[in-house]
């Protein structure tokens, strides 16, 4: 079976356009995940997803672990069959859903125990048993097991955090093996600290991964300090392996962190925000509830080929939102996973023919022409 490699095919100042080769397909970077938490992004078929241009999906460690269990996803032919998805998959250590579980979990050298949110029960995950439960997932691209903290935090914590987290990612390599046509990505840690991180991407690139994450940002830190601590922290990477910032995030972050040399990210956000009337558009946001829409024959972005855009006006969206139809999160999410995806292309085509700043300059003076709606 074939390695999982990556090829940088372009840069513009620090933004990177490349293609991720694994053996179920190529993911082109920058790339944007949906997210399936529970093997499914939410309110979408599969092939939907697909269709907005998604490469890879990401899936959780966590909840898959507890609902329906890994090892019933293995017996059932791996997540791929399960979720009738067979492009690659990411998967998440299950790391920071645990560490958000705040009085439900203990934390030690070995790892964490900790409560099922669902049902009480207890259970433990050490970077040894992320890293099986992960194979039984059969994902394309396995996250190192990490501790997350949440910031803001004093540099104590940070180091301590910091410095467990890569002997953790020590041994989710060892655990991990030779696994011909999978790829391990390890997790700079650091919070807002330079060298911190910087101390983090040496360990890391020490060990060696396929892929490596920027971590630990996007958890109650302010974009702009998200981005100032992104100015230094992916240049600290190996140049020839992706670069993942989990968890991120709006439109603004994204195109904000594929400047600063981000190659991958992910979010929950265009399905969550889909399934609450929040629609994502090239001149704004959208809160399509708002009775201004009640008599709309527009699209919601003239420019969108997804269905809510090229079949539905405005008017019926808002209708079946506030009718509560099942129909309105579908076709929402939709638009913005094809919006997002929209993107991503942009980037790249832009990446490719040394007009990344020309593009970012006209995606903010479109949105800034736009209106942000009241909620």
């Amino acid at each position: 079976m074939t390695k999982v490699t990556f090829d940088l095919h372009a840069t513009d100042g620090k933004a990177r356009t490349g293609q991720i080769n694994t053996p179920r397909g190529e993911i082109r970077t920058p790339a944007f995940m949906p997210v399936g938490t529970a093997a499914t992004v939410k309110a979408m078929m599969p092939e939907s997803v697909r269709s907005t241009g998604a490469d890879i999906l990401l899936g959780n460690t966590y909840h898959l672990m507890l609902r329906p269990t890994a090892e019933r996803i293995e017996r059932l032919g791996g997540l791929h069959k399960f979720m009738n998805w067979e492009r690659p998959i990411l998967t998440d250590s299950g790391g920071f859903q645990v560490m958000s579980l705040a009085g439900l979990r203990k934390l030690t050298e070995q790892g964490v125990t900790f409560k099922s949110h669902i049902d009480g029960s207890s259970h433990e995950i050490t970077p040894e048993r992320s890293m099986e439960i992960q194979r039984m997932l059969g994902s394309d691209i396995v996250m190192c097991f990490d501790e997350c903290p949440a910031l803001p935090a004093d540099r104590k914590r940070i180091a301590e955090s910091m410095r467990m987290s890569m002997r953790w990612a020590d041994r989710s390599k060892v655990a991990f093996g030779d696994r011909p046509g999978h790829a391990l990505f390890g997790i700079m840690q650091g919070g807002l600290e330079m060298d911190f991180r910087e101390e983090s991407a040496n360990a890391l690139t020490d060990i060696g991964f396929d892929g490596y994450a920027v971590g630990g940002l996007a958890v109650g830190e302010g974009q702009q300090a998200m981005f100032d601590c992104l100015d230094y922290a992916p240049d600290m990477l190996p140049t020839d392996k992706p670069r993942y910032l989990m968890g991120v995030g709006k439109p603004d972050d994204i195109v904000g962190a594929v400047a600063r040399g981000i190659d991958m990210m992910d979010c929950v956000l265009p399905s969550r925000s889909g399934r609450t009337g929040q629609v994502f558009t090239r001149h704004g946001v959208v809160n399509i509830k708002n009775a201004r829409h009640a008599d709309d024959p527009r699209p919601l972005d003239e420019n969108c080929s997804c269905p809510a855009c090229s079949n539905y006006s405005r008017a019926y969206l808002n209708h079946v939102f506030r009718s509560n139809e099942m129909i309105s999160g579908m076709l929402l999410t939709w638009h913005n996973l094809q919006y997002f995806q929209d993107i991503m292309q942009g980037m790249r085509d832009a990446i490719g023919a040394g007009t990344f700043e020309t593009w970012q300059k006209d995606f903010h003076d479109g949105r800034a022409q736009g209106d942000i709606e009241p909620l």
